[in-house]
């Protein structure tokens, strides 16, 4: 399963979700659901954009966990409510 990273990277550059939007050029409103929601679905375009913004190459924003993690990833957000 892939995971975004978009949320530490930005976090590393102190940047924030309005910076990051202003930056990028994307809505403010997909920045943050990508940052609070890391396997948040979106498209490649949408990836370049961040990646060009923050100054790093997209493969830096996608790590690839595996099932057993994102299962428990999943499981722990519906019990805590969400992220």
């Amino acid at each position: 399963m892939l995971r975004l990273r978009v949320k530490e990277v930005a976090k590393q550059q102190g940047l924030s979700i309005k910076k990051l939007s202003q930056r990028s050029g994307i809505s403010y409103h997909i920045v943050s659901a990508l940052v609070y929601d890391p396997y948040f679905v979106t498209t490649t375009d949408i990836l370049q954009r961040l990646a060009k913004a923050l100054g790093v190459p997209v493969t830096e924003l996608i790590e690839d966990v595996p099932d057993e993690q994102w299962q428990r990833e999943m499981r722990r957000r519906r019990t805590e409510g969400g992220d």
